[in-house]
């Protein structure tokens, strides 16, 4: 079929079996993809078999609870992330901490903690990891009673709540910071991980001949009264996949230097006998506008 004989088609889908109006917004948007899919399958040729493959392999992905993964994997979700810079700068935003992807790993519900926080258990081995910084607004002003959520996986690339192996909200706090700005933590460095083996994110990466690691990383969603919502995460600069991530969350500005501390009486407080590392990393914010899109959106997420 041309694409006039295609257009014709989706225009009679539309005017078949018709009760009401309808939502315009979602029938703009499904008569756009359903167009755009239907000219992929005649200019790839693209036989039943291989639909109904397809159809069937999101499907199980579903089930596997995957989606979450193949989209970042795919390079979409650091496209939206992409849209909403394109989207400030038009806006007159500039600046501000660059944002990265979210993931499907965080959890609502986190304890929260006044300014200073120990995120592991005490269960987890792993190296002694600290760190901290300022919640800052666009003029560099620190914000008092900001939030900085954060996340990381463990010492096997595992998250609490999906790993029940680990207690409830290990490695999971919300930290609102000081009078000064200032929040800080102590974790166990994370690891870099990679998707489930044999799972439909891993088989749709390996016939796309790409590997499904990500670096080491902490996410962190900050949140301020009269701010826009920030989501973002660090990633750790010695890891052989910091520029070679899968899903595509690491950003220039996004690495900061990870320090060791040897010095005696640090150690002492924290009740250690081995240096330790020191992260440093600010958050800078941006104002709510009006211009701009929400970056304080719905989307599935799991609950404790």
């Amino acid at each position: 079929m041309d694409r006039q004989a295609i257009d014709a088609l989706v225009a009679r889908f539309e005017t078949t079996g018709v009760t009401g109006p309808g939502n315009p917004r979602v029938k703009t948007v499904v008569k756009r993809l359903l167009t755009d899919l239907m000219y992929a399958m005649e200019d790839l040729d693209i036989s039943p078999e291989e639909f109904w493959t397809g159809l069937n392999y999101l499907g199980e992905a579903g089930k596997r609870g995957e989606l979450g993964l193949i989209v970042p994997g795919v390079g979409l979700e650091h496209f939206m992330d992409l849209r909403l810079d394109e989207a400030e700068a038009r806006a007159g935003l500039k600046g501000g901490t660059p944002r990265t992807i979210e993931g499907p790993l965080y959890v609502t519900g986190a304890p929260v903690v006044q300014g200073e926080a120990r995120l592991d258990d005490g269960t987890q081995p792993g190296e002694i990891v600290v760190m901290s910084g300022v919640v800052r607004d666009e003029k560099g002003q620190p914000i008092a009673g900001a939030k900085v959520e954060v996340w990381h996986a463990n010492h096997l690339g595992n998250y609490s709540y999906f790993d029940k192996s680990q207690s409830a909200f290990n490695l999971r706090r919300t930290i609102v910071t000081d009078a000064q700005g200032r929040y800080k933590f102590r974790s166990i460095m994370p690891v870099g991980y990679s998707v489930p083996p044999g799972g439909s994110t891993d088989v749709l990466l390996t016939l796309l001949g790409r590997h499904g690691h990500r670096p080491a990383h902490i996410h962190f969603f900050a949140h301020a009264e009269g701010k826009r919502k920030l989501t973002t995460q660090i990633n750790i600069e010695t890891d052989p996949h910091l520029w070679d991530d899968f899903a595509f969350g690491t950003r220039e500005g996004l690495v900061p230097p990870v320090k060791t501390n040897s010095d005696a009486a640090a150690m002492k407080a924290l009740e250690t006998s081995k240096p330790f590392y020191e992260i440093e990393f600010n958050f800078d914010m941006q104002p709510l506008k009006a211009e701009a899109p929400d970056t304080d959106f719905a989307r599935p997420r799991a609950a404790a």
